[in-house]
């Protein structure tokens, strides 16, 4: 019972404990809310410059997707217009194709009905050919254009290379022997001849012309009687020589001018002669340059000498041989179109 008292003594020593512990609570509650009210303004201000931010790239990639979808019509619009114009022109293309086929099979029809008249149309080129040889002979006798037209119809049928010409081509084959083997006769060097003596004849003297060749008699020294120096003139004047025959003594100047044009015009008539091939007539013409040469030139003279030799050359030349035909050759043409 005595312990009684001291009971309640005890107790309100341990009471002030209680009191300390509610103040602390609270400042740090405070500081705990003061730091999340920091945090979360902090938070706020970073998520407003974020969300800035975010409004300004946005805002760009806007603009930039802006501008870049008015190029992308802008190149839409020119990929139209591009596949505007390629349609066009593959629509002209189609019709240039069209028309150069209808072109083609027209030139394919046309190949067809020219291949089939091919051996026609040579045909009658070779014939051609043959006339015009065979004109060449018998009018001109020209055997070097015959034998240059026979070698081009040889040429075109080979290149045709076809069996049913065999027969022509050898027959054009005979022909061309027979014409190679004419003896050639030059024409032009034979008329180069004839010409130079032309060109020469004029410078040929006469038999008329010659001179004594004996001196005049020397004056007697001293004086002379009146008839030995007359006598002596006399002898001057008049002078008497032995000659073959008296026409070319009597010849006058004025007949030496035509017999020298008469000879002039006998060679030229020999010349056309030799250039239409006429033995007689050529052979005439210098036999008769050859009897003027002699009879009234002086034939002691070298270049009346060198013109008789010349003449006498040029006379005994063949200027017309007798030259073959090109009948085979005609009647193996006759015959292949008698065939076909």
């Amino acid at each position: 019972m005595s312990e009684l008292p001291d009971t309640p003594s005890a107790t309100p020593a341990a009471a002030p404990a209680p009191h300390t512990r509610p103040l602390t609570l609270p400042l740090v509650a405070m500081l705990v809310a003061a730091l999340a009210l920091v945090a979360a303004a902090w938070s706020w201000s970073d998520s407003r410059e974020r969300i800035r931010d975010l409004k300004a790239e946005l805002g760009r990639r806007l603009a930039e997707s802006g501008k870049d979808v008015s190029e992308s019509r802008l190149l839409a619009r020119n990929a139209d217009d591009a596949m505007r114009q390629v349609s066009e022109r593959v629509a002209h293309i189609e019709s240039q194709m069209a028309t150069s086929q209808q072109q083609q099979l027209a030139l394919e029809s046309l190949y067809k009905d020219l291949a089939q008249g091919r051996d026609q149309w040579a045909l009658a080129e070779i014939e051609q050919v043959l006339l015009t040889a065979a004109q060449q002979l018998q009018l001109a006798g020209n055997v070097k254009a015959a034998i240059i037209a026979l070698e081009g119809a040889d040429t075109r049928l080979q290149r045709l290379n076809k069996p049913q010409f065999t027969a022509l081509r050898r027959a054009i084959a005979a022909d061309l022997a027979n014409l190679r083997a004419v003896p050639s006769l030059d024409e032009v060097g034979a008329s180069a001849r004839i010409e130079a003596l032309v060109a020469r004849h004029a410078s040929w003297p006469l038999a008329s012309a010659q001179v004594s060749e004996a001196a005049p008699p020397q004056r007697a020294a001293g004086a002379a009687n009146l008839g030995q120096e007359l006598w002596e003139e006399l002898k001057r004047i008049v002078q008497i020589r032995r000659v073959d025959s008296n026409e070319a003594v009597l010849l006058p100047p004025d007949q030496a001018y035509f017999l020298r044009e008469n000879l002039r015009l006998r060679l030229l008539s020999a010349r056309l002669a030799l250039m239409a091939q006429d033995q007689a007539a050529f052979r005439a013409d210098l036999d008769a340059v050859s009897q003027l040469l002699a009879r009234y030139f002086n034939t002691r003279d070298a270049g009346v000498v060198a013109a008789l030799k010349e003449v006498k050359r040029l006379a005994s030349l063949q200027i017309a041989a007798k030259l073959p035909g090109i009948d085979a050759s005609l009647a193996a043409l006759d015959a292949y179109k008698g065939e076909h």
